[in-house]
């Protein structure tokens, strides 16, 4: 390990002794982006409260934060409310959470209230309801030159970073050891490579970080002030909006100038295990367009405006950010996989579409003698006789309005990229035939498969049914599909998504969402999927949501499977009748 593990552990059990009892409390950090002993103490900080069953919130701010600020008068006037002081604020909160809680059922107003523990970093430590000092004894730098050179890279190639752009970087707190999930030191690393990212953009923009506490389950409530930040900025955007909630919030934001909580222009972010919890404002009420023709159930759609989301298309709104991310991987494999000639890995994609694009029809056929061998027909022609879009997983961020997809459908969409990119993907029309995932699947996190037990999945053409694999993993994939789907019947019993989204959601939930080959000659085998479903010749294939608007479901998981251990042919074939070869054996073909 890099980093002095037992340091870090010493962190941890002193702030434990220093904190104290901390079950079920909440705490709120918040430092300055450029205060680097602060930011690495938040990772011992984190895990020892997550060890006292707290739930944990930070900001990082560059000097000062107007949306900050704004958060700090909502809590005061809800302190206000609490302790019965009546004025022209305090009606007006009461009003709108009253509005909200008459369809969740009081729980709304329990994200109103103040985190029991608030503490801000200092020059030499935490301040607040507790003082306590920096723990970095754990930290050493490791490649941060290479981290900083791959940073602007990404700024540069990737997102194409402009002036006094807004910019939010999500990085991950470090749970309890018994929900990590992967090594702690890729954890560890994740800090360091979120450092670089935020010191290279302060060059030339304005960023600001943000981490909360996540959850085992999709159905579990959110941590209570991420959840307050996503709906008051959520609301913010739907103000104009004549319906009760968003009447009584109007009212509310013009006593408060809430209009200081502003959507960010871009994020970059680093997720872990888990999930954010289910957003409860959009799960009952949800967040209409300005035009009235459809509904959001999270600020980030909203924002994001992704040209999958059914509701892109009846937005008239552009989109306001743009968005990429990657998983806690270690430093070296950011740096080799990132530190790269993206105009070399948008090459590569391309001619691969370019062969895509010419098939009707795509045939994958193994050759080993195993009880299951992987086979597939993959149609890429709709029923009406158009083709799906074949993509390229270019981490093309440079622009908020993809220009592609408006050139095709004449829709203002949104730009979200992987880091790593390296792919060409489509959603399928449908998928026949059997497939063997052998390197990973995600689920809640990345989960390594092999070919002794691999998960193998049937396709139906518009269904499929996982018919072998490793019992703990097909457990967790039953898990997250059976509350994805409560999830669903929720928005359903609440009317927060419009019924054709519903009926459509409903249909799309047992089907193949994509359909991928994979092609940066960079990344390499790892325990996590964001970079395996790059790796150039391996193929990947998504259960559940597709990347077009008519095949958007509620969850979304990848299975990436060897091409050459498989040895797989791949070849589509084409209006005339002929192979047009994408993979013999394996191996690209030429």
């Amino acid at each position: 390990m890099k980093y002095s593990e037992n340091n870090f552990n010493s962190g941890v059990e002193d702030y434990k002794k220093r904190v104290g009892n901390a079950q079920g409390k909440d705490f709120f950090i918040v430092f300055d982006i450029m205060n680097k002993e602060a930011f690495y103490s938040i990772a011992p900080l984190s895990r020892a409260l997550h060890e006292l069953r707290a739930d944990v919130s930070c900001i990082g701010i560059n000097h000062g934060s107007e949306g900050l600020d704004a958060l700090r008068d909502v809590w005061r006037v809800f302190e206000d409310c609490e302790n019965s002081v009546r004025n022209e604020k305090t009606d007006a909160l009461m009003d709108f959470i009253k509005e909200v809680d008459n369809k969740a059922n009081g729980e709304f107003k329990k994200i109103f209230k103040q985190p029991g523990f608030i503490i801000e970093a200092k020059d030499n430590g935490f301040e607040g309801h507790l003082n306590l000092p920096f723990h970095t004894e754990w930290f050493s730098d490791y490649r941060m030159q290479e981290l900083m050179q791959t940073s602007e890279i990404l700024w540069r190639d990737v997102y194409n970073l402009k002036k006094d752009e807004k910019v939010g970087i999500g990085f991950s707190l470090i749970p309890a050891q018994n929900l990590i999930g992967h090594p702690l030191e890729d954890y560890l690393d994740s800090y360091s490579i979120i450092w670089a990212m935020t010191q290279t953009a302060k060059k030339t923009a304005e960023p600001t970080m943000s981490a909360y506490t996540f959850r085992a389950s999709m159905l579990e409530k959110s941590e209570i002030t991420a959840e307050l930040r996503a709906t008051l900025l959520g609301c913010e955007l739907c103000k104009e909006i004549e319906e009760e909630p968003f009447v009584k919030y109007k009212k509310l934001s013009q006593l408060l100038n809430l209009d200081r909580i502003k959507p960010i222009d871009l994020s970059f972010s680093i997720s872990s295990k888990g999930y954010p919890g289910k957003h409860l404002f959009g799960e009952v009420i949800g967040y209409p367009s300005l035009n009235k023709k459809t509904r959001w159930q999270t600020p980030g759609q909203m924002i994001y405006k992704l040209d999958f989301y059914p509701q892109t298309k009846y937005d008239d709104r552009e989109p306001m950010a743009r968005v990429a991310f990657t998983e806690t991987i270690p430093i070296d494999i950011f740096i080799e996989t990132n530190l790269v000639d993206w105009n070399d890995i948008r090459t590569r994609n391309q001619r691969l579409k370019e062969k895509m694009d010419k098939c009707d029809v795509i045939f994958v056929e193994g050759k080993l003698n195993e009880k299951y061998v992987t086979k597939l027909e993959v149609g890429l022609v709709k029923k009406d006789g158009t083709r799906r879009w074949v993509r390229r997983s270019d981490t093309d961020v440079r622009e908020k309005i993809n220009n592609t997809y408006l050139k095709m459908t004449g829709i203002k969409a949104g730009n979200m990229g992987n880091i790593p990119g390296g792919e060409a993907f489509t959603t399928p029309e449908y998928v026949k035939g059997i497939f063997v995932g052998d390197v990973v699947v995600h689920v809640d996190q990345s989960y390594p498969l092999n070919e002794k037990d691999p998960l193998v999945v049937e396709c139906y053409g518009d269904s499929y049914k996982i018919i072998s694999g490793p019992k703990d993993i097909v457990e967790k994939i039953n898990k997250r599909k059976d509350d994805a789907m409560k999830l669903l019947l929720e928005a359903e019993k609440h009317k927060s998504l419009p019924e054709e989204i519903i009926y459509l959601k409903k249909k799309n939930f047992e089907r193949v969402g994509e359909f991928a080959i994979n092609t940066n000659p960079k990344a390499r085998l790892c325990e996590y999927l964001i970079v395996n479903e790059k790796i150039a010749k391996m193929m990947h294939i998504a259960i559940g949501s597709g990347f077009e608007p008519d095949r958007s479901t509620e969850y979304h998981m990848d299975i990436v499977f060897n091409a050459p251990r498989q040895k797989l042919d791949v070849y589509g074939i084409d209006k005339q009748g002929n192979k047009n070869w994408i993979l013999k054996d394996g191996e690209f073909a030429a």
